[in-house]
C-alpha cells in the first residue's frame, strides 16, 4: 500500500508503536503495583483508574484550541519527554522506599494531562502528513501498532510485575515515550503554520469546535456510542484487576496474559480494517462490525484458571477485533469531514466526552465494587459497554456506504 513508501509516516508509525508498547506495559503494572504491593482498596483502585483519564474531562476542550494555535509535532515531542520524566519517578521512589498511592495517583493525573495534548495533536497531525485520501490506510496501520502493543504489553507487564517487581516494569513505559520522541524528531516533512484565528478568544473557539461536532447528527451518534462504551469500560477498569487476582485467584502473570488476549483480535482488526471497509463500506463498518463482535465480551466473567481461560480469551479477541475496526472507521470519518483549521478542536471536543466519561465510570466502578461487590459491578460494566453500539446502529450511518469525499459536510448530515 502507498504508505509503506512514505518515510515520515514510517517514522511516525515506529514512534507510535514503541510508545504504545510502553504505555500498555505501564497500564498493567501500575494497577498491579497498587493492588499487589500497596494493597489498594476497590475505591482507591477507582481513584487510580480515574486519575489517568480525568485530564480529558478537565482540560480537554481548551487543549483543542491551544493545539489548533501551534504546530503539532513539537508539541507531541514535548509531551513524550514530559510523560517519560513523570513515569520514571515511580521506580525511583520505589527504589528509595518512599513510593505511596498518592504519588501513583498524582503521576497518573499528570501523565493524563500530557496525553490529552499529545492525542489531540496526534490525530490532528495525521491528515497533514499523509493526506485525506490515505486516512483509512494510515489509521489502520496505527491501530495495528496499538493492537500489537495490547497483545504483548499486558502479558509482559504482568510477568515483569511477577518476577521483577511492578515498579521496575514502569521503566518500559518511560523508555517507550522517549523512543517515540526520538522518531518524531526525525520526521522531515515541514508542517504548515497553523491558521491564525482572526479574533482569538478561548471560549468562542471552544464553542466553534463543539458546534461542529454536536451540530452533526452522525458525529453526535458516534460520540454517544464511544462515550457510553468508555463510561462502562471505566467501571470495568476499576474492578478488573481485583476480579482477576482476588476473585478468580489468577497470578499476576496469568492476569496479564488474559488482558493481552484482546490484542490478538486487535492485530487482526487493524490488519483487515482497510479490506473490510472496501468490502462492506467504510461508513457501514462503523455499525455493522460492533453489532457482530462486541457481545463476545460477555464471556469474561466466566474465566477460571487453566482451560477456563480459553473461552474468555477468545471472546475478548473477537470483541477487540470489532473495537479496532470501529475505531478505524469512526476516526477516519471524523477526520474526513473536518476542515483543517478545526481538527484540533473537533478531536478535543469528541475526546472531552468519550475519554472524559471514562474517569466518571471508574469512580462509579470503585463505589459499586464496594457497595454491590466486584462480580455484579463487572456485569454492569460489560452489558453497558455492549449496549453502547445501539447509538450507531440507529444512526444515519445505516444509509451510507463510504466516507464523504469532501473536507466538510452539512452540519445536520
Amino acid at each position: 500500500m502507498a504508505l509503506w513508501g512514505h518515510p515520515d509516516f514510517r517514522r511516525l508509525w515506529m514512534g507510535d508503536t514503541i510508545s504504545q508498547f510502553g504505555a500498555n506495559v505501564g497500564m498493567t503494572v501500575i494497577p498491579l503495583l497498587a493492588a499487589g504491593v500497596l494493597n489498594a482498596t476497590p475505591f482507591e483502585m477507582g481513584l487510580l483508574a480515574a486519575a489517568s483519564m480525568m485530564a480529558f474531562l478537565l482540560i480537554g476542550l481548551p487543549a483543542g484550541v491551544w493545539v489548533d494555535r501551534m504546530r503539532r509535532r513539537p508539541l507531541m515531542i514535548a509531551m513524550d519527554v514530559s510523560r517519560a520524566a513523570l513515569l520514571l519517578s515511580v521506580p525511583v521512589a520505589w527504589w528509595l522506599d518512599v513510593l505511596t498511592l498518592p504519588q501513583l495517583i498524582a503521576v497518573s493525573l499528570a501523565v493524563g494531562v500530557c496525553t490529552v495534548f499529545f492525542d489531540v495533536a496526534y490525530q490532528s497531525y495525521l491528515p497533514s502528513l499523509v493526506g485525506r485520501a490515505q486516512l483509512v490506510e494510515g489509521n489502520s496501520k496505527l491501530q495495528a501498532s496499538l493492537s500489537v502493543a495490547e497483545v504483548s504489553g499486558p502479558a509482559i507487564g504482568g510477568y515483569a510485575a511477577q518476577f521483577l517487581g511492578a515498579a521496575n516494569g514502569v521503566l518500559a513505559t518511560g523508555v517507550g515515550y522517549l523512543s517515540s520522541a526520538f522518531f518524531l524528531l526525525r520526521i522531515k516533512t515541514v508542517e504548515p503554520a497553523p491558521e491564525r484565528h482572526p479574533d482569538p478568544h478561548l471560549r468562542r473557539e471552544i464553542g466553534e469546535g463543539l458546534r461542529f461536532v454536536f451540530g452533526n447528527t452522525t458525529l453526535r451518534m458516534i460520540v454517544a456510542c464511544t462515550g457510553t462504551s468508555n463510561f462502562f469500560h471505566g467501571i470495568q477498569n476499576a474492578v478488573m484487576i481485583l476480579f482477576l487476582l482476588n476473585v478468580v485467584g489468577l497470578s499476576e502473570g496469568t492476569a496479564g496474559l488474559l488482558l493481552s488476549a484482546g490484542g490478538v483480535g486487535g492485530v487482526l482488526g487493524a490488519a483487515f480494517a482497510y479490506r473490510i471497509g472496501v468490502l462492506v463500506g467504510q461508513a457501514r463498518m462503523i455499525w455493522l462490525i460492533p453489532m457482530l463482535t462486541w457481545p463476545f465480551t460477555l464471556t469474561l466473567p466466566f474465566v477460571s484458571d487453566g482451560w477456563g481461560l480459553v473461552l474468555p480469551m477468545a471472546g475478548s479477541a473477537v470483541c477487540v477485533f470489532g473495537i479496532v475496526v470501529y475505531n478505524v472507521g469512526q476516526v477516519s470519518y471524523r477526520q474526513a469531514i473536518c476542515p483543517d483549521h478545526l481538527l484540533g478542536r473537533m478531536n478535543a471536543s469528541i475526546r472531552w466526552v468519550v475519554w472524559g466519561s471514562t474517569p466518571l465510570g471508574a469512580l462509579l466502578g470503585g463505589g459499586l465494587g464496594t457497595w454491590i461487590g466486584i462480580v455484579p459491578t463487572l456485569w454492569v460494566a460489560l452489558i453497558g459497554s455492549v449496549l453502547g453500539m445501539l447509538w450507531v446502529l440507529f444512526s444515519p450511518l445505516r444509509t451510507m456506504r463510504d466516507l464523504p469525499t469532501g473536507a466538510s459536510v452539512d452540519a445536520h448530515g
